[in-house]
C-alpha cells in the first residue's frame, strides 16, 4: 500500500540491496483461455476414491500407497 512494498518472512535480502519490481497488468489471454477450458472439468469426477488427492502417484501411475 502507499508504494511499498512488502515481501513474506521467507524472503532475505542484504541490506542496500537493489530490487526490480514489474506491475503486471491482469491476466495474460493464453492464461485466461487455459483457466476457462480447465473450468469447463471442474467437479465432472465421479466415482473416485476418497483418497485421491493423498495417492495419486498410486492411481495415476500404480506406485505404492505410503
Amino acid at each position: 500500500m502507499n508504494g511499498v512494498v512488502v515481501l513474506d518472512s521467507s524472503s532475505s535480502l542484504p541490506e542496500g540491496a537493489e530490487v526490480v519490481v514489474h506491475v503486471v497488468d491482469g491476466v495474460s489471454d493464453e492464461i485466461a483461455a487455459l483457466r476457462e477450458v480447465l473450468l469447463r472439468h471442474a467437479g465432472k469426477g465421479t466415482n473416485l476414491p476418497p483418497d485421491l488427492a493423498e495417492n495419486h502417484d498410486h492411481y495415476a501411475h500404480g506406485k505404492p500407497k505410503p
